[in-house]
C-alpha cells in the first residue's frame, strides 16, 4: 500500500518546502517548536502538515500528550526525506562553492579543430594539475548554431572567431591568430623569400568548412588584382598538410598551427607575402554562466591557458 501511494505523487506538483516540514516535525516532535525552528507561524505548518497528509492519503503525526508521534508511514518514509533534502543541499552548496581539486564535472566547448590542436593539449594538461576529476568535451557545432546551443545548456563555451552576437553571449579576446605559408620541405620555394609574385603563380590548396567562396588570404589578393590558382579545397588543415608533403601545392594556415606541425617534420614554414588582417579569436559564453562558479573558474583558465598557444 505505501509504494503505491509513493508511486501516485507527482513530484512536479509537490512543493518541496513541505519535506523540510515534515522533517522538522518529525525531528521536534511538536508544531509550534517546529514552527519556531522553521521561522514560520504555527498555522502555516498546520496548513504545510495538512497538504502532506493529502498528498500521502495518511496522518502522519497523531496526537501523543503536549506533542506528535510519527505514523508507521511517516517512520518509514523519514530517512529517504532526509537523505534528499541533504543531496539538494549539497547540490546548492556546490553551486556556491567549487574546489577544482575534489570537483567531478562535465564541461563542453566548442572549438575548431585547429583550437583543437594547438590549445586543447596544454589546457589539459594544466586541469589535469589542478582539477584532475574534470572532464572536458571539445564539440564542431556549426557557426548557426551555436548561440543557440549556448542559451540551451548544450554547450558551456565556445572558441571561435570575432561574430555578431545577442546581448545574451558574452565573449571575451583569447588572443589573434596571423597567417603562414607551407609546403614541403624540398619544395623549389624552400630556402627563398616567399614573394608575391611566387606566391600568386603557385598553385594551393584552400582549407574550408564553406562549399565554395574565396578565402582570407584572396580577399587580400583581390585587392591588389591578383588571383591565385585552388588545386585542392577541403576541410582541415591537417589533410591539407599531408597533400602539401606530398605535392608542390601550398597551403594558407593559421601561423601558431604551422609552427607545430613544422616540429613534427615534413613541412616548412614561411610568411605570408600578404598583408592580411590578424583573425581575432574569442572565447564565447552565455551569460547566465556568470552565477555558476565552475563555469567561471573554467572560463579564467581557459583565458590563461589558450593565448599561450597563439601567436602575439
Amino acid at each position: 500500500m505505501v509504494q503505491l501511494t509513493m508511486q501516485e505523487i507527482n513530484l512536479s506538483r509537490v512543493d518541496l518546502n513541505l519535506f523540510v516540514v515534515f522533517d522538522a516535525i518529525y525531528r521536534e516532535g511538536n508544531l509550534t517548536s517546529a514552527a519556531q525552528q522553521l521561522h514560520l507561524s504555527q498555522p502555516a505548518v498546520s496548513h504545510a502538515l495538512a497538504r502532506l497528509r493529502e498528498r500521502f492519503d495518511d496522518p502522519l503525526f497523531e496526537r501523543a500528550g503536549k506533542g506528535m508521534a510519527p505514523t508507521p508511514l511517516a517512520k518509514a518514509i523519514v530517512q529517504r526525506v532526509r537523505s534528499a533534502l541533504q543531496d539538494l543541499e549539497s547540490t546548492l552548496g556546490e553551486g556556491l562553492a567549487f574546489e577544482p581539486a575534489e570537483a567531478s564535472r562535465v564541461f563542453t566547448l566548442a572549438a575548431r579543430d585547429v583550437m583543437e590542436f594547438t590549445a586543447l593539449p596544454p589546457l589539459m594538461v594544466h586541469l589535469q594539475k589542478t582539477a584532475p576529476n574534470i572532464q572536458l568535451r571539445s564539440l564542431r557545432v556549426p557557426r548557426r548554431d551555436m548561440i543557440n546551443q549556448l542559451s540551451r545548456g548544450q554547450i558551456d563555451f565556445a572558441a571561435d572567431v570575432l561574430l555578431p552576437v545577442n546581448s545574451d553571449i558574452e565573449h571575451q579576446p583569447l588572443g589573434c591568430e596571423h597567417l603562414a605559408v607551407a609546403m614541403r620541405c624540398d619544395h623549389k620555394l624552400v630556402g627563398q623569400k616567399l614573394t608575391m609574385e611566387h606566391y600568386a603563380k603557385a598553385r594551393h590548396i584552400l582549407v574550408s568548412s564553406r562549399n565554395e567562396g574565396p578565402g582570407v588570404e584572396d580577399f587580400a589578393l583581390s585587392r591588389l588584382g591578383l588571383n591565385r590558382e585552388i588545386s585542392l579545397r577541403c576541410q582541415n588543415y591537417y589533410a591539407a598538410l599531408q597533400v602539401a608533403k606530398e605535392t608542390d601545392l601550398l597551403v594558407t594556415l593559421p601561423l601558431s598551427y604551422a609552427r607545430q606541425m613544422e616540429q613534427a617534420g615534413g613541412i616548412r614554414i614561411t610568411p605570408l607575402p600578404l598583408e592580411t588582417p590578424a583573425v581575432e579569436v574569442h572565447l564565447y559564453w552565455h551569460r547566465k554562466a556568470n552565477r555558476d562558479p565552475a563555469l567561471m573558474w573554467l572560463k579564467q583558465q581557459m583565458l590563461e591557458c589558450l593565448p599561450r598557444v597563439m601567436s602575439d
